[in-house]
């Protein structure tokens, strides 16, 4: 029996949720609110590039060529190893090389001179830094990894995730230990390049296929005014020589300073850049993952089901969705299991605050129903519960979810697995 069994899923409303009738209190929207609505207006839904050449307009062809020709000018059809990047010569004119080219031809609105005049400075720049060779340099951050910046699962669409948070360097001695001059900074961003050079590595460059990462920022505590150089030094590198490799930046945990925050990036970043954007405001972050991201490929601390240990053991588990509406309590039941069986399950509601419970209930009539977990109230910042039972008798295992106290529709997910018992 695995998570594609069949289950029962039981929603029993609130049978009192009614409040007295009073006059209604104009609605006022509070400044994280607004601030959510101007950045949707700010930034319209993007829209990935395919890559194929077929789906391009003829204007757009034919800049693709007058690139490809400028740049066999300036190289030479000899120069492969100087006028190539992540391992693919640029003048070799097939589909890999085009996703590449169009890249910066998309960066630069199709205009070829300035597209070429960034691809060639980026090609300088990757060679004065190292970029080709940088993955496998011990840079000595080992306290960073998996903390600051690290990959972490696909989205529902195949692109590799690369999540940042930078709430760490609220701590003064770990910030003087990173940041304290100038060459620290320097080596903190070689470290931040070779992070972004190993999610660059799981792409297909190819025509339809998985070409972009997304990008998770948590702005939880980050100290915005301390990092406002690295901040921009990082900003500026990346739209320089990484142009279109982001199909879609998703900030969370917003603070109400975002404004002013957004204010000093904003103008480091074009206006294709800025329609990737996805704001969530504190409280939506598993609920905004979600829609973009399996609870099986969400990190625990973010209101999903994977924990770093579970990365070694293969592709994740899939995990079924669901949702706890205000005023409801969900029983989900897992039925047909075995005497001396052993059930195994994950279990998280995006910003828990309601009560959970687990018990077993056996088949035969005049057993007791086992409390496995007792009722309690779950904390917000409470990560997802896993936990295993072995029965003694045949029976199913009743997980509950309460949130008849609350008006909030919550996001929810859980998955299981059975281990039979090795007796006959």
């Amino acid at each position: 029996m695995d998570a594609s069994s069949p289950i029962s899923l039981q929603q029993t409303p609130h049978q009192d949720y009614s409040v007295s009738e009073a006059s209604p209190k104009p609605y006022k929207k509070s400044f994280v609110t607004s601030l959510m609505e101007a950045a949707a207006l700010r930034t319209p839904s993007f829209k990935e590039d395919t890559y194929f050449i077929s789906h391009l307009k003829n204007s757009e062809k034919k800049a693709l060529q007058e690139l490809r020709d400028k740049l066999s000018v300036s190289y030479g059809s000899d120069a492969t190893s100087e006028c190539s990047m992540w391992g693919i010569p640029l003048l070799s004119n097939d589909e890999k090389a085009d996703v590449i080219l169009l890249k910066f031809l998309r960066a630069r609105d199709f205009r070829v001179q300035d597209s070429l005049n960034m691809l060639e400075k980026c090609l300088s720049w990757r060679k004065d830094f190292g970029a080709d060779d940088i993955v496998e340099e011990d840079l000595g951050f080992k306290e960073l990894e998996g903390v600051v910046a690290y990959m972490h699962g696909y989205d529902r669409e195949g692109h590799p995730v690369c999540y940042n948070a930078y709430g760490v360097f609220k701590d003064k001695e770990m910030y003087e230990r990173i940041f304290g001059d100038e060459e620290k900074l320097k080596k903190f961003l070689r470290w931040r390049v070779q992070v972004l050079e190993r999610g660059i590595r799981l792409l297909h460059f190819k025509p339809g296929g998985v070409n972009s990462i997304i990008q998770v920022t948590d702005l939880k505590d980050m100290p915005k005014r301390e990092l406002r150089v690295a901040s921009n030094q990082i900003l500026s590198l990346f739209q320089d020589n990484y142009p279109e490799m982001v199909a879609r930046k998703i900030f969370i945990n917003v603070p109400w300073y975002f404004s002013m925050l957004y204010s000093v990036f904003s103008p480091f970043l074009t206006q294709r850049t800025k329609s990737k954007f996805v704001i969530s405001k504190e409280g939506n972050v598993a609920e905004t993952l979600y829609k973009f991201t399996r609870p099986e490929d969400v990190p625990a601390q973010y209101g999903g089901l994977s924990r770093p240990s579970d990365l070694q053991n293969g592709p994740p588990k899939p995990a079924s969705e669901f949702t706890v509406k205000g005023g409801e309590k969900v029983n989900i039941q897992i039925e047909g299991i075995e005497a001396g069986a052993t059930i195994t399950w994950d279990i998280v509601v995006g910003g828990w605050d309601l009560e959970y419970s687990a018990e077993f209930v056996p088949n035969a009539a005049g057993s007791y129903t086992i409390a496995v977990e007792k009722a309690r109230k779950i904390a917000p910042s409470e990560e997802a519960i896993r936990n295993s039972y072995t029965s003694r008798e045949a029976g199913k295992m009743v997980l509950s979810v309460d949130n008849t106290f609350s008006r909030k529709k919550k996001v929810a997910a859980y998955r299981y697995f059975v281990r039979k018992s090795a007796i006959a």
